[in-house]
Order: C-alpha cells, then structure tokens, then sequence
C-alpha cells in the first residue's frame, strides 16, 4: 500500500530557513503569516490531508466517478471530505478578506496544494480550479460579478470550470466556434459545445461557475475574435440565491486512465445565459490569468504525487528482504537484507529524493514572487516578481509534470513486480501523474 506522512520538516525548511518568509512581514498578506501561525496551518493542513483526503484515495479510484440520469455523482466520502474541507476555510487561505477570504499569502496556499496532491490529487481538482477561477474574476470581472460570484467561490459553496477545448479544437484554441449572441438586457446566450472540462458536473458543490471562450458575431478568426464569459449552472435570483437551472448540462462524462475521482465532462450550452468577463474580444488574456494559476498548480501535482511515491518505495525498500549487500550480509540474523542496501534502489531513491526536494524549493520560491507580484509596495518590484513568475509558470509546468511522472515510474520499478498490480496503489500513481504532462497545455508547447 501507499504511505503519506506530510513532509512538514521539509516545507518548513522551505518556508522559513531558505526563502525566509518573514522578512516580507511589511508587505499585506505576510504581516498576519507569524512563523507560529504558518506552522499551525501547515500541522492544520497536514491533518486533513493525512486523516481526511488520503483514507479515500484509493477507493476514490477504484469506484470513480457515475453519471446517473444527467447528474455526476462522485464516489462515496468524496462530499463529506469536500465538505470538511471547506469547512475548515481552506478554500479562503490565500484568497482577499472582502470576499471573506483570509487574506494570507499564497505560497502557503502552495503547500496545501502540494500536500494535498500528495493525498488525494483527484479531489483537489475541483477546489484548485475554483481558486484559479477566482483570481481570473478578482483581476478582471466587474464589481457587480465580484460582489454576486466571489463569496461563494471563496466559502467553497460553489465550484467553477475552466471551459476551452472543442471537439475540433484542443492546443489551437483559434478554431474555437462556441457563440454568444448579445442580449438586451446586457446579458449574452451562448450556443455549442465544450469537452474535456474538469468538474463540469458534479454533486459537490450547490452551484457552478463555467468560465468559456466563445464568439461574438462577426468577430475576427483566431484569437483574436475570442471573448470569455462567466456561466453559471444555475441562475441567481435578486437577493443572490439559486433560482432556475441555466441552459448548460453535462452530456456525458470520460472514461480515463487515471484521477478517475476527478469527473472529465462534455458540456453542452444551449442557450445559456451569460455574462461577458472583461472586454469584447479579449477573453483569451483574461482566461491566461486563470491558466496561469492553473498551470502551476499542475506543476505541484507533479510534486505532490511524487513525494508520495518517494515515501512509499522508501518504506517498500526497508522492509522487502531479497538478497544480501554487495559488501556482504548487513542483517545477519535474517533470511536477506532489506532491498534498501542495493546500489540500483539506493540511487532510485536518491535521485527521487532529488528531484522533490529541488522541485518544493523552486515551487515555493514562484509562489511567493506571485505574492509579491501583487502585494509588493514598490511598483518596480512587483514588475521584477511578475516577470520572473512568468518566465517559470512554463518551466514549473513543464519540468515538475515530466519528473513527477518519471519519479512515480523509479517508485512502481522499487516496487517491482508488486508495484505494477492494484494491490500496492503505486500504478495508481504513475496513472494519476501522466495527466499533468498533457492538461492546462501540453508540455511540449509550454
């Protein structure tokens, strides 16, 4: 089986000794993150993952996700871990306290992704969208989208999706034919057909923000002619409640290889209501501040499912007895030596052990330049941050995404033949990983 112990001393090195976060306390969202608070929430967030996500992870992948008479229905537990998650705020860590977020950096939201990665990378989806989506509609929907949307996105009460891929269209998202005609009462219908959408449907959340790229009429080919609208599943009444059912709906939902817990949907707009994101054919710079986000949160899935793999192929190794020492019998009084003692494992291991560590540095070390980039007081320097985030989000993306597959890989070889059956959950693994390498854009084009 998989073991998961929060790798807390590791992330505390991290936080606190290398990239020093306390020296940031003048700047907004560091001056609350006191060493003593940043370590009750990384022990807080360590027992959820632990107790809570990592106990239904596998049995998460083993019944996946149904679609039962055009509802998605995710495996048993996922809604109340959903919901114990929510409740303890860890949808509003980093997110701003006028929403009723916490206000905190969001370098400690990036260690609650990777931990919960490493415990169960198919429920986190949904959240870690929810939060990319919230920084798209905080950096660039209207006040009145703000004030109606961002509430509940932050409490967790809603999800949201990120809505691109067509069936004709994947990487070159020019060819994207969605429509949206314009209203009168300002208000837009859209019209076509989405695949491949993450949390599209789902029984976790009362409500569902889609964020779609479509195109207005007579708008430009390509890029260019994109605008990008906010769609909710269901429709809000004056005083901000749910009131009718939206013209969007799940017509079928994937079948795939790995994060199986994490529902992958066909949807279908069919006149639905909604309601443009910044300015007319400009959707696609809005939705890159919500890719962005995304694409290093898929960097840290790459990390977290490797830490995983590491902590079990290490505790694989010191208990499998085959063999004995190259330098001789280490363990005597038993019938072979643990496989821990042979070169090929150790530099397995080793090289394991390498990539997590230097992967967490570089992970924190972005996530606090997105802090900065936004928080900083000096205009200069939030431009030098914002720079150097977009400079790494691709390498992030990329790199982390192409080691986590190859690190959960050297974790099944450990393992050797027991890894590459159900029992042990380490091809559960290398299923999950090979994602990362292909969505938020294949690593070949970051």
């Amino acid at each position: 089986m998989t073991t998961y112990s929060a790798p807390l001393r590791d992330i505390s090195f991290v936080l606190h000794e290398l990239l020093d976060i306390g020296q940031f306390g003048h700047t907004a969202p560091f001056e609350a993150a006191t060493p003593t608070v940043v370590d009750a929430i990384l022990k807080g967030a360590a027992k959820l993952c632990e107790q809570v996500l990592f106990p239904i992870n596998r049995s998460g992948d083993e019944e996946g996700c149904h679609f039962e008479n055009g509802v998605v229905r995710t495996p048993s537990g996922f809604q109340d871990a959903y919901r114990t998650f929510t409740d303890g705020g860890w949808t509003s860590l980093a997110c701003d306290p006028a929403f009723g977020g916490q206000g905190l950096p969001e370098v400690l939201n990036f260690a609650l992704a990777e931990m919960a990665c490493s415990s169960n990378l198919a429920i986190y989806t949904y959240p870690a969208l929810s939060h990319a989506a919230y920084t798209l509609i905080s950096a660039h929907g209207s006040d009145e989208i703000k004030r109606a949307f961002l509430p509940r996105l932050v409490d967790g009460r809603w999800s949201s999706t990120m809505c691109l891929t067509e069936p004709q269209c994947g990487t070159d998202l020019g060819l994207i034919g969605t429509k949206a005609q314009p209203e009168p009462d300002g208000s837009y219908k859209l019209s076509g057909t989405k695949i491949f959408i993450s949390g599209g449907d789902h029984d976790l959340t009362e409500n569902i923000v889609h964020l779609v790229l479509a195109r207005l009429p007579e708008a430009p080919p390509g890029t260019k002619g994109l605008s990008l609208f906010l769609v909710p599943k269901f429709m809000l009444n004056p005083d901000g409640s749910l009131g009718p059912r939206n013209g969007v709906s799940c017509g079928s939902i994937e079948k795939k290889m790995g994060i199986k817990a994490s529902v992958t949907c066909v949807m279908n707009f069919d006149d639905a209501t909604g309601y443009l994101i910044g300015k007319k054919r400009g959707g696609l710079r809005c939705m890159l501040t919500m890719m962005n986000i995304a694409r290093l949160t898929v960097g840290v899935q790459g990390l977290g499912l490797a830490e995983t793999a590491y902590q079990s192929a290490r505790a694989y190794a010191r208990e499998r007895l085959q063999g004995r020492a190259i330098t001789g019998a280490q363990y005597p009084d038993r019938p072979a030596d643990p496989i821990i003692v042979h070169p090929d494992v150790r530099r397995m291991l080793l090289t394991m052990k390498a990539y997590n560590e230097g992967a967490r540095a570089l992970a924190y070390w972005v996530a606090l330049r997105v802090d900065l980039s936004r928080h900083h007081p000096d205009p200069e320097a939030r431009q030098e941050a914002e720079d150097l985030v977009q400079l790494m989000t691709p390498v992030v993306k990329s790199f982390f995404t192409d080691y986590g597959f190859e690190v959960t890989n050297l974790g099944l070889q450990i393992f050797g033949g027991h890894g590459y059956i159900r029992e042990h959950g380490m091809e559960q693994l290398v299923r999950d990983a090979r994602i990362g390498q292909l969505y938020e854009g294949t690593n070949g084009i970051q």
